[in-house]
């Protein structure tokens, strides 16, 4: 969800959508589409052979952006818990 951050971190392989966050395979209940969505991110595994390589994976979500909830109301768990990290990795990239 976030191939910039994961990059940042060194996850070695990406295979990036752009879906809402807690919705990463598809829409509930859409069995077809997210099998569609893991089944093109293992073929993406599959072949991915370098350290680094991404592969921006082809679905587009039904809602337009600004009619999609693309957060959550509250910021994970996961996210506070490394926010001040994030922010200073975040403040490092733009120096440069």
């Amino acid at each position: 969800m976030t191939p910039e951050f994961n990059r940042e971190i060194g996850i070695p392989r990406v295979a990036a959508i752009e879906y809402p966050y807690g919705r990463t395979v598809g829409e509930v209940d859409d069995v077809d589409g997210q099998r569609q969505v893991l089944l093109k991110t293992l073929s993406f595994l599959e072949i991915a052979g370098n350290p680094g390589q991404e592969c921006h994976l082809p679905f587009i979500w039904p809602e337009a952006p600004k009619h999609a909830k693309w957060q959550p109301p509250e910021i994970s768990p996961i996210i506070k818990l490394y926010l001040d990290e994030i922010k200073k990795m975040g403040a490092k990239a733009k120096r440069k």
